[in-house]
């Protein structure tokens, strides 16, 4: 009886305890990995690999990721930190990197079903031997270096039902996949594909396209595809009208055709889908009304459409070209087919034409404007020196249309530019922990009086920074909840914009007691600064890059003031602050957050508006964001950093000079690596409101709607010189 008892327990205590597995990887696949490591010069996800190390028991953490079945691989995600950038930079591997060999090696792991190699620095053509991942159902090596052409044998593969090739350098067409029969999603944005829309197959639920070099028109074979849900055509070249069944694909929901040359009338009578939620068909070159279905009267309360900038005639009207911008925008664009026959020929000719007399007229006309304002102003010239008093009475600078300009508003256009961004969301300080890595003081990246930025990935590997902002202990428990709803609309496309936050209240957690962990996007391009410094970049920031730099800025600002309510101002505006993302478009940062309990703060979210400079009034930010928006449209157009307020004082007074004595004179100022890329009444026109921006009394500067209509009117006149065919550059 005695030997039973601890016997039964024995076996008792053993059937409840977890079993113990011995699972291990195969010796060659063992030794596979730690090649895999090697060729990827030992990042740091990888650096504790040892041959004793058990990769079927790894923990998962934001940046690997192993699953073993039956003692195979089969799921493999690593997550770098090596940005997209042109080889040999020290973001991708070294020069003696082979993607060939290390591509050669991978595919001995036959097992793979699922594959993510993200930020890692791959660099090189993607061979045609990837077709040997036989077993491969997801693939994703989005945001590293990789160019040439996406080989055809991926097509081979035929369990794929996701691939994400993102944020490449991949060029030319894509492969026909309608052999991948089980394909769900398709990912190729922000490379340099083109022309032709891709052969995919009708299962397919999800495809981005977004900035690339497609110019076709939209594929009319897209009416087969009941299962998709995601079309992102955007920043591209598509040309021709929407097909009217586009919005009524059955699961749809998410439609971006934006920044194309998409021209004609939508049919009225289209109708749209029960699913569909989201539509942009902004900047393109349509005309008439919207269809009923989509339109402002649409019964669909919660679907978000976005039409500015067509020619539409039931759009906004502020926010729309005159019908004959369209009209001869339309004519100057090429179609896609190679033997469009003269009589495409003859209407590029007269859209040419057309063009030129518009051309004419503007500068005629702003000319004649510019005469009537200084004969009427003429007799107001006060005595005093000629730089002290304000040349500004002499310039003329077009109003923007009337609007009740002390009402706060929330401009429906604003509000949209968040399409794109990814969902805001709360998280808990052990996600916010394992993001930064415990906070490492490896992934500092700045430190001030209100706290410190780290560098971050989220478990979906993406790259964020953390900003731990300070705050006023007696103020938290009655503002906390208010202040996390101003933080979530913080949002918008020219900013680095939130993504989320982590608040934490308990006792038990120093820290966190007394600070907000505040997410934000990461912008990896580089600042404005640097594009204006760096003579390479430099070169490529011609006339028309910098006043679309210079317009996303001033949305991004226009936002700030106007687009939340009460308006955010005395937001830090300068040259090193204005980030620049892989599209090169423009995103403020360091702006003022609305956290009126700030350490250093004594705003209120309760008053006219949130300001950083507690001497200022909101009225007063508001100026100085205005008159810091004119230096930083200063140095865009001289090319010049200004190091001080005697050197600025300078500048504006040459540019003030040359708008009276002419276009040689202004010549001289600008930028010279410009020179041949604008127009001369666009640059005059960008002349004119950034000097009123520095206007020394503030009374006089523009309100920020004032600033973007002229930026906007100006880069309407550079296109429709641009599309004569005769930049008046040779003035």
């Amino acid at each position: 009886m005695n030997f039973w008892v601890p016997l039964c327990f024995f076996l008792l205590t053993l059937s409840i305890s977890p079993p113990v597995s011995t699972a291990q990887l195969t010796p060659t696949e063992v030794r596979i990995l730690l090649q895999v490591r090697k060729l990827l010069e030992y990042p740091e996800p990888l650096r504790g690999w040892t041959n004793w190390t058990n990769f079927c028991f790894l923990p998962p953490s934001p940046s690997l990721t192993i699953v073993c079945t039956n003692n195979r691989l089969t799921e493999l995600t690593v997550i770098g930190n090596k940005t997209k950038t042109s080889p040999p930079k020290q973001s991708t591997l070294s020069k003696s990197f082979s993607i060939d060999s290390f591509f050669t090696t991978l595919t001995k792991l036959s097992n793979l079903k699922s594959l993510s190699l993200v930020s890692l620095g791959l660099w090189g053509p993607l061979p045609p031997k990837i077709n040997r991942f036989w077993s491969l159902e997801t693939l994703n090596l989005s945001s590293n270096s990789i160019s040439g052409e996406i080989p055809a044998s991926l097509s081979f593969i035929k369990n794929l039902t996701s691939i994400n090739l993102a944020d490449n350098f991949l060029n030319g067409s894509v492969p026909d996949l309608r052999p991948l029969i089980f394909l769900q999603e398709i990912n190729l944005g922000n490379n340099k594909l083109g022309p032709g829309f891709p052969s995919l197959g009708n299962s397919i639920q999800i495809i981005v396209l977004r900035n690339n070099s497609m110019r076709s028109e939209i594929p009319t074979g897209l009416k087969k595809f009941d299962q998709l849900t995601k079309l992102d055509i955007s920043y591209n070249k598509f040309v021709g009208p929407i097909p009217s069944f586009l919005f009524s694909l059955p699961s749809i929901q998410f439609i971006n055709l934006s920044q194309n040359q998409l021209t004609g009338a939508l049919s009225t009578n289209a109708t749209c889908g029960k699913n569909l939620r989201v539509l942009d068909i902004s900047q393109n070159l349509l005309i008439g009304k919207l269809p009923t279905c989509v339109g402002s009267n649409s019964k669909a309360s919660n679907r978000t459409v976005l039409d500015s900038w067509n020619c539409l005639s039931s759009g906004n009207s502020k926010y729309q070209h005159p019908y004959a911008f369209c009209h001869r925008e339309a004519l100057a664009v090429k179609p896609p087919a190679e033997t469009a026959g003269k009589k495409e020929e003859n209407r590029i000719k007269l859209g040419v034409l057309l063009g030129l007399i518009a051309g004419i007229v503007g500068v005629a006309g702003g000319v004649g404007l510019l005469v009537v304002v200084i004969v009427k102003r003429a007799g107001k010239r006060s005595t005093e020196d000629r730089f002290d008093r304000s040349k500004m009475e002499k310039i003329s600078v077009r109003s923007s249309p009337k609007h009740n300009v002390n009402a706060r508003r929330v401009p429906q256009l604003t509000r949209l530019l968040t399409l794109g961004l990814p969902p805001y969301q709360v998280f808990t300080l052990e996600e916010i922990d394992d993001a930064t890595n415990n906070f490492d003081a490896a992934n500092l990246i700045a430190e001030g009086p209100q706290g410190q930025v780290y560098k971050g990935w989220l478990r979906d590997g993406s790259q964020v920074q953390v900003k731990c902002v300070k705050l006023k202990q007696k103020q938290l428990p009655q503002n906390l909840k208010r202040s996390m709803e101003g933080l979530s609309k913080m949002r918008h496309k020219h900013l680095v914009s939130l993504i989320g936050h982590s608040a934490v209240t308990y006792q038990d957690h120093p820290t966190a007691s007394n600070t907000v962990f505040i997410v934000l996007e990461n912008v990896t391009n580089g600042s404005l600064m640097d594009h204006l410094t760096d003579w390479r970049k430099k070169e490529w920031m011609k006339w028309p890059q910098r006043m679309a730099v210079t317009i996303g800025i001033a949305r991004g600002v226009q936002f700030l003031h106007t687009g939340v309510a009460p308006g955010i101002f005395g937001n830090n505006l300068k040259i090193e602050n204005i980030l620049l993302d892989e599209s090169v478009s423009a995103k403020i940062s360091n702006y003022n957050l609305p956290l009126p309990f700030q350490v250093g703060s004594e705003s209120h979210l309760h008053g006219e508006g949130i300001n950083s400079n507690s001497h200022l009034s909101s009225a007063e930010a508001e100026k100085e964001d205005i008159y810091q928006l004119g230096i930083i449209l200063l140095q865009v157009l001289t090319g010049r950093l200004t190091k001080s307020a005697t050197e600025l004082d300078e500048l504006r007074i040459q540019l003030e000079e040359s708008l009276i004595e002419g276009p040689s004179t202004l010549r001289e100022i600008v930028d010279s690596s410009m020179i041949g890329s604008f127009a001369y009444q666009s640059l005059k026109t960008a002349v004119e409101i950034t000097v009123n921006c520095l206007s020394r009394d503030p009374s006089k500067r523009p309100s920020i709607d004032n600033v973007l209509w002229n930026l906007q009117y100006s880069i309407q006149v550079q296109e429709g010189w641009t599309g004569s065919g005769n930049l008046s550059a040779q003035m």
